[in-house]
């Protein structure tokens, strides 16, 4: 359920009028308790299914629009005659291609499907060169779905008549398109053969089908190409804590395992990548509390550059000839972006805005690193870092500047950092928790929304999110966004304190932060709701149930609510990655503790508001969670709003479907915070 670069789509956003405005509201329902599950109205308009939501008012849709028209953007790459890059961003319904061939120039969009692009794979052009190819000449492999079911077909498509072809059967799920460093070859993996496992496909656009290279088990991606072409470097997923890298030969299928120890232990292995003399570099946690990038060159032995950093690496990329390396870590949440120096130090780039890396690549060139990152201030941009020599300081460009909805981004409020304790010792004293902390202008004291992230495995980061701008500026509602025990980021033994029979460990976090809101002279602690998306969906319903009486409302997002039915009904291809966070329900005294722990098992403790939030293709937590929550709480003659988006998967893709939830949204905060 986590989510990826690829991540929650939902963005909520709360209301802009003043609370003293709602008491005489004509939306509340002044229905008996007995008959609300009854009185139960539902509309359907556009592809939203709508069930006890009242119709939001227009000036409230007019507003909450302002916010939603902000424009995520994110790096896809360099552009192939390397004179440019590419992007995706919105200019409509969906999330294209983009092209901008300069600082600060005008975008050039490339796509235009009814579909958003997932993502994209530029071909590579025959020569490092920069301005070899022309733009006409560029082609894309782009992996889309349909109606958010994450079932991504590839297509083939060609910038010179902007046609594509469907190169995969139209049903499975692919992934992980990566190009041959000549451009000749396309790798990627599919669920073809068996709906589960991922198999290794090799694609040459010559008009043929693609070529099955390995049959395999699992869950696999592509990484990297060898320069020469013959071989692959592929990554087999078991779980956040385990994974394995194998070099592939593409002519046999032959597998050989890559490790960064001679022991080979079972480890965490991130990316993975060819360099110069015939090295690999990737990142793995072997042997280390956070994951770290290493080196094995050809006769085997293995040197961790970054040892001295004390954070993750998050990713990393070697330029085409294999010389050069970026890297970027995750520093308690901020990127902070190193370049490797001849001696394979890392050296960190400044000048580049502090936030969230989102993408970085080198140049076909090696002379200029491309970053795409987001912070409090914008949805994603672009900046540029170029090199005369290596013995000059890089030269910073910024090269996009997405909009805003129209509102100055010198407006928006950055984060701070604090940590508070929780309910266990560590060291001989309180864990201590750490927390993103948005404040509005004034005294206060101020409502509050504690919002929770997904995965588990997930990371709140301080990113723009265009709902918690919204809260501060029009609500004055401060938005409290902990990573509580389980979250990536801060070491192995934290990400393990919620496995298994701990699972309910990460809710008595949340159990803290109510103690610690209490505390603060400008928190209203009887004014406290929760939100959250796909585990933090969970979250949120299993904070409802165990703090009834100290929140007012909470908003579900496609997540769990029974982890027995959720790990019966997810998609085949990561049912046993999820069993080996959450336990294996086939097993009697783990399907007894799964049940138990289950918010669906305790509906009759949930007394405070509900909205829940769902798409009806979703592959990973299925429509059935949402269903069976909304039926189970009207149950008890509690009221529930329910918004189901019937062209729509794991969050909502679709802009007009986003603006109507975000909207609704802010009505329900409003109606109930």
């Amino acid at each position: 359920m986590g989510l990826r670069s690829s991540q929650l789509y939902a963005i909520l956003a709360l209301g802009l009028f003043p609370f003293s405005a709602l008491v005489a509201s004509p939306v509340a329902l002044a229905v008996p308790p007995a008959e609300q599950a009854k009185a139960v109205e539902s509309r359907q308009v556009g592809n939203l299914k709508l069930e006890g939501v009242p119709v939001v008012p227009a000036d409230l849709t007019a507003r909450a629009l302002q916010y939603s028209s902000a424009r995520p953007l994110r790096l896809l790459g360099w552009h192939p005659d390397g004179r440019g890059v590419l992007i995706t961003t919105r200019f409509g319904e969906t999330s294209q291609i983009h092209s901008v061939q300069s600082p600060m120039a005008m975008r050039a969009q490339w796509t235009f499907g009814a579909e958003p692009v997932a993502f994209a794979a530029a071909r590579p052009a025959t020569t490092a060169t920069p301005g070899s190819a022309g733009d006409a000449a560029s082609e894309l492999v782009l992996g889309i779905d349909t109606g958010g079911s994450e079932f991504y077909q590839l297509y083939h498509w060609r910038r010179a008549d902007a046609s594509s072809t469907l190169l995969t059967d139209g049903k499975s799920r692919h992934e992980s398109a990566v190009w041959s460093r000549d451009g000749s070859k396309l790798a990627f993996v599919g669920t073809g053969r068996n709906g589960k496992d991922f198999d290794l496909y090799v694609w040459q656009p010559n008009g043929q089908l693609p070529k099955l290279i390995k049959e395999l088990q699992g869950t696999w991606r592509v990484a990297d190409w060898s320069p020469d072409g013959q071989r692959l470097l592929a990554v087999h997923y078991l779980s956040i804590e385990h994974s394995e890298v194998f070099e592939v030969t593409v002519a046999t299928g032959a597998l050989a395992l890559v490790a960064a120890d001679k022991a080979k232990k079972p480890a965490a292995y991130g990316s993975a990548k060819y360099g110069a003399n015939g090295a690999i570099w990737l990142t793995t946690a072997v042997d280390a509390e956070f994951m770290r990038l290493v080196r094995i060159d050809v006769g085997g032995a293995a040197v961790a550059v970054t040892a001295n950093i004390a954070w993750k690496v998050e990713d990393f990329d070697v330029s085409p000839d294999g010389k050069r390396v970026a890297i970027h870590i995750n520093d308690d949440g901020w990127s902070r972006i190193y370049t490797l120096d001849a001696a394979d130090k890392p050296v960190l780039l400044q000048g580049i805005a502090d936030g969230v890396v989102t993408s970085l690549q080198w140049r076909p060139d090696a002379k200029a690193l491309a970053v795409s990152l987001t912070n409090a201030s914008t949805p994603g941009d672009v900046w540029v870092a170029s090199w005369e020599s290596d013995k000059k300081p890089a030269k910073i460009e910024r090269w996009t500047q997405t909009e805003t909805g129209g509102l100055p981004p010198v407006a928006f409020t950055a984060p701070t950092l604090m940590r508070y304790p929780t309910f266990d010792m560590v060291g001989g004293k309180r864990r201590e928790i750490p927390c993103f902390v948005y404040k509005p202008s004034g005294k206060g004291p101020f409502a509050v929304v504690i919002q929770i992230h997904g995965g588990p495995e997930g990371q709140a980061r301080p990113g723009f999110d265009p709902s918690i701008q919204f809260w501060l500026r029009e609500f004055g509602i401060a938005v409290l966004v902990p990573n509580v025990r389980g979250s990536d980021g801060y070491g192995k033994a934290y990400l393990e304190l919620d496995n298994g029979k701990r699972r309910e460990d990460s809710v008595a976090d949340i159990g803290a932060l109510l103690d610690w809101v209490g505390s603060q002279r400008d928190l209203d602690s009887k004014r406290v709701a929760v939100y959250g998306g796909s585990y933090g969906g969970y979250m949120v319903l299993a904070s409802l149930v165990k703090y009834a009486d100290r929140l007012k409302a909470g908003v579900d997002i496609v997540g769990i609510s029974n982890f027995v039915t959720f790990l019966e009904n997810t998609q085949a291809y990561r049912r046993d990655n999820r069993r080996a966070e959450y336990g294996d329900e086939r097993e009697p005294s783990m399907r007894e503790h799964l049940h138990k722990i289950s918010p669906l098992t305790h509906v009759n403790r949930i007394r405070s508001r509900l909205f829940v939030v769902q798409g009806a293709n979703d592959p990973r937590v299925p429509r059935s969670e949402a269903e069976q929550i909304v039926a189970a709480v009207r149950a008890t003659g509690q009221q529930v709003w329910y918004m189901l988006g019937l062209d729509e998967g794991h969050g909502f893709a679709k802009k007009s479907n986003r603006d109507a939830m975000i909207a609704a949204v802010a009505l329900f905060w409003r109606l109930n915070l």
